[in-house]
């Protein structure tokens, strides 16, 4: 039985949607603030999480931030009324993995959780694919441990981020299609799914930033060429 954390303070919509949810066979666990959550992200060892953006004392992209660091490869969907760019490319950036608007209907917020769970698996074989140890120059890539070393830091990389990172590996010296990038790693190519992977390969080419013969080259109206020379 899959298990989900539910992060939501409006009741009514919180019970319609833990009830639905309970018969479709998940369990749920219902909170309606952000007190003490990270206690509950570990002791509940949920496979997805479904986060409103509004609650009190803690906003949800805040929130969201917090969960990832604890557990990298969480999917984490954002359910609210906030559905400015910035505010959906603020729930990216800060960890979400999809972003569903209020209001919303049942049919879709399910056939939503089920996809990011498909897309979970998918992604975890692709790193689960690649050796234990990535060498690209003087930098290692740990693609279990969602981690990057660099001559000088260890970066702890987000679940997405890993995802991303394990695809280029895969195309060293390669081009990627964009499309096939997205649907790799969020499933479909909508618009903000593209603003959001721009949002990542802008933290990896960071992240490179000081490499030598490293680099993600956009292949304009095609995808990326990973260089490693």
């Amino acid at each position: 039985m899959k298990k989900i954390l539910y992060i939501e303070d409006e009741p009514y919509l919180a019970r319609i949607v833990k009830d639905t949810l309970q018969l479709r066979g998940y369990e749920v666990l219902h909170k309606k603030d952000g007190n003490k959550i990270m206690e509950q992200v570990a002791a509940f060892t949920t496979d997805i999480c479904l986060l409103d953006v509004m609650l009190p004392d803690i906003d949800g992209y805040a929130l969201a931030t917090h969960i990832r660091n604890l557990n990298p490869q969480l999917p984490i969907i954002f359910l609210t009324s906030k559905t400015q760019p910035n505010d959906i490319v603020k729930g990216f950036s800060s960890g979400g993995t999809d972003y569903l608007k209020k209001p919303f209907s049942m049919e879709e917020l399910i056939v939503r959780i089920e996809n990011q769970l498909k897309i979970m698996n998918r992604g975890g074989s692709t790193l689960e694919s690649l050796p234990d140890e990535v060498k690209l120059k003087n930098y290692r890539f740990y693609p279990g441990k969602y981690e990057l070393h660099t001559p000088s830091e260890v970066i702890k990389l987000s679940h997405r981020e890993s995802q991303i990172l394990a695809q280029l590996c895969a195309h060293t010296n390669g081009a990627v299609e964009r499309r096939e990038l997205l649907q790799l790693v969020w499933g479909d190519d909508s618009f903000f799914n593209s603003r959001n992977l721009d949002v990542y390969i802008r933290k990896l080419r960071g992240y490179f930033a000081g490499a030598e013969g490293i680099e993600i080259v956009t292949l304009k109206g095609k995808g990326y060429h990973f260089v490693v020379s």
